[in-house]
């Protein structure tokens, strides 16, 4: 499966003209949040595949027109378990924004879901795991509930934007300590994945 996953920054390789052949073969997109609607729509026309997404800290409560909210979600496509969980670390009133106990009860309600698919095989989600590529600010801290998720399903993948290369010097991919290969897509990231 090909995977272009977005977050955060509009991409000028992909607005435009080049973005067909950039993204040559792409089965599905996912956004992990904060790209406005517009681009998403423009990404679904141009490229013709699915779009799947989750909210981040700067999106409203809708999303694009052509794409699957998969927020507070466990969704199957093609066969693969996809899990959203949007959002950020609650630093002021809004919406998708949560504490530590905020995040664990949304998680909660998904796990007879979880149960009955039998896991996951993605975590998409806005911020990153407490400790995997988040920051000490409290607004860029990582949820520890996600290290839970995937000691426990073992997903192959977590997708999480939310900390710009901007910021310094990022370290874009991790492999956890279950197994889980954690990837911040901030931007673009097209992945080649057997799921």
């Amino acid at each position: 499966m090909r995977i272009l996953a977005v977050s955060d920054e509009a991409s000028n390789a992909l607005w435009s003209a080049q973005v067909r052949e950039l993204t040559r073969g792409t089965d599905l997109i996912i956004s992990c949040g904060d790209l406005k609607n517009e681009y998403l729509d423009y990404l679904i026309t141009l490229i013709n595949t699915p779009l799947l997404y989750v909210f981040g800290n700067h999106d409203g409560t809708t999303g694009p027109d052509g794409g699957i909210c998969i927020d507070g979600k466990l969704c199957v496509l093609g066969g693969v378990r996809f899990l959203g969980l949007g959002g950020s670390m609650r630093y002021r009133e809004g919406p998708n924004m949560y504490t530590e106990q905020d995040m664990r009860r949304r998680f909660r309600r998904l796990r007879l879901s979880l149960w009955r698919k039998g896991g996951c095989d993605v975590l998409v989600t806005h911020a990153p795991a407490k400790g995997w590529g988040d920051m000490e600010d409290l607004p860029h801290n990582g949820f520890d509930v996600f290290n839970g998720i995937m000691t426990k399903y073992r997903p192959k993948l977590m997708l999480h934007g939310h900390i710009h290369q901007s910021y310094g010097r990022i370290k874009r991919e991790y492999v956890h300590t279950s197994g889980t290969k954690i990837m911040n897509v901030c931007g673009y990231k097209i992945i080649d994945t057997e799921i």
